[in-house]
């Protein structure tokens, strides 16, 4: 949905110009169609086939005119029906597109999924700062993993709780680099409806409703 919004501003925009455009010059060509018509030499009389071909030109733009108003407002439709969806969202356990998790009462998990067996795979833990906390050895086989982090250090020190992010580093035998998706879960705490596209806020953690994943019940407290 990312920039339904934007997207139905910008088309209604260019709609309200070119209906305005296309009045004034329709209005201008009868007004020169018919000056023509009273001022003809009726031994030599005007070519009616290039009248008629104006006036199907203008009725095309016309009709391009309307279905852009049309698309316009499936835009807004569409818009309206995504952000009311995505507040039913709130209370439930979201899966999204994120490196960020949040390390509370000494627990942070991620899950990655990695696309084909690789030779070697590096997870660095880092704060929000992007100072490096800890290094990781991670599977290098294909499929969907999990990672538990206990919130230590590299020297076995508690860290605050808070907001983390994970960098993965996949390499395959021949040295090249494997793209690797990092999902997290967390409880949907609110949505934000201001902007261009909805945000899905799982407490300190804010991400595009675009990159939500997957979406179930939370598990009873």
């Amino acid at each position: 949905m990312s920039e339904v919004d934007a997207l139905g501003a910008n088309f209604g925009q260019q709609t309200a110009s070119s209906r305005a455009s296309l009045a004034d010059n329709f209005e201008m060509f009868l007004t020169l169609l018919t000056e023509q018509m009273k001022n003809q030499d009726p031994l030599n009389p005007l070519d009616s086939t290039e009248f008629v071909n104006q006036l199907v030109s203008f009725s095309s733009v016309e009709q391009q005119i309307s279905a852009n108003q049309n698309l316009e407002s499936l835009l807004l439709v569409q818009s309206a029906a995504a952000q009311g969806a995505a507040v039913g969202f709130i209370g439930r356990e979201a899966t999204i597109a994120t490196p960020q998790a949040v390390l509370e009462n000494g627990e942070a998990s991620w899950s990655y999924v990695v696309p084909e067996d690789v030779s070697d795979l590096s997870i660095v833990v880092k704060d929000q700062g992007g100072r490096v906390i800890g290094r990781f050895e991670g599977e290098t086989t294909s499929g969907s993993h999990d990672f538990n982090w206990n919130g230590e250090n590299a020297n076995g020190t508690a860290m605050d709780d808070g907001v983390y992010e994970l960098e993965i580093t996949a390499t395959r035998p021949d040295g090249s680099t494997a793209n690797v998706d990092i999902l997290s879960t967390s409880r949907v705490t609110g949505v934000d409806l201001s902007g261009s596209e909805v945000v899905v806020e799982m407490g300190a953690i804010r991400a595009l409703l675009s990159s939500v994943r997957a979406l179930r019940e939370a598990p009873a407290a």
